[in-house]
């Protein structure tokens, strides 16, 4: 059984703008990328899944804005309802919004079962002031966090979540569930090893397969605990056979792969 644990699309009146405004972004940002395997709609995500013999899915949106976040939150249950279990939502809030806050109390009621931030697209630091109030109420509520961490083509030059910047949330908040998406931080990887490994928060494998070399994606997974890792592709980035394929390839004991592919994340959900 495989769960995706990072994936992203988009209603589909907005799906083809917001994909193409991504695309746009890698495109200036001159980092080496493929095109997307979706054009960003739940359906192809849907579709997806099936060829790439994934079980279930979970969505990631991001409030990019203060005003995003109830649409988008609205959207994300809807979605979750009404894909008969194959997809599972997070919800999102913006640091900026007066009402974000309440907010996570509202996610918690529509039945979603986290949150994703991400510090590049929201313009804040993962561990500046303003973001504590919202970690202490996700683990008052329970709501585990996921947060993009590592280098993003927005922000090529300025790294918005670096591992000690998570060190530091993960010492301020203890009690908080934290998510480090991309193996605790895309192309960070030497400072994961010196930071992160070993600590009490999970890493995902999103878009990690070709960007990190086997050898280093096995000790780290190794050294920090098969427990502590989560399947995940960043689908629409990267088909989530990619990331299959490579803890696959990897020689981990039957046990290890089973709690990377499916059983971590469904003590994370609940599921």
């Amino acid at each position: 059984m495989y769960i995706d644990f990072h994936t992203h699309a988009f209603a589909d009146a907005i799906a083809e703008r917001a994909i193409s405004k991504l695309e746009a972004t890698l495109m200036a940002s001159g980092v080496d990328q493929s095109p997307p395997v979706t054009r960003g709609t739940v359906r192809e995500l849907l579709e997806g899944m099936g060829k790439w013999g994934i079980d279930k899915a979970v969505i990631l949106p991001i409030a990019t804005k203060p005003s995003q976040q109830t649409t988008i939150n609205n959207w994300a249950a809807e979605v979750q309802d009404g894909c008969g279990g194959k997809i599972i939502s997070f919800g999102s809030v913006h640091p900026d919004a007066e009402d974000a806050l309440s907010e996570l109390e509202r996610i918690k009621s529509l039945g979603l079962k986290g949150i994703k931030l991400h510090p590049d697209y929201q313009n804040v630091f993962a561990d500046d002031e303003k973001l504590f109030p919202i970690y202490r109420k996700c683990a008052e509520l329970g709501l585990p966090v996921i947060l993009h961490a590592g280098l993003d083509a927005l922000s090529v030059d300025c790294i918005h979540c670096t591992p000690s910047m998570s060190a530091r949330v993960l010492d301020a908040v203890p009690e908080l569930t934290l998510i480090l998406a991309h193996l605790g931080g895309n192309e960070c990887w030497d400072d994961v090893e010196k930071y992160l490994v070993g600590r009490n928060v999970y890493f995902d494998t999103a878009f990690i397969d070709g960007n990190i070399s086997d050898e280093q994606a096995l000790r780290i997974f190794r050294n920090h605990g098969a427990d502590k890792i989560l399947f995940a592709s960043d689908c629409p980035w990267h088909p989530s056979s990619r990331e299959k394929a490579m803890l696959e390839r990897l020689p981990l004991a039957d046990e290890e792969r089973e709690l990377i592919s499916h059983k971590n994340a469904e003590r994370l959900l609940g599921i």
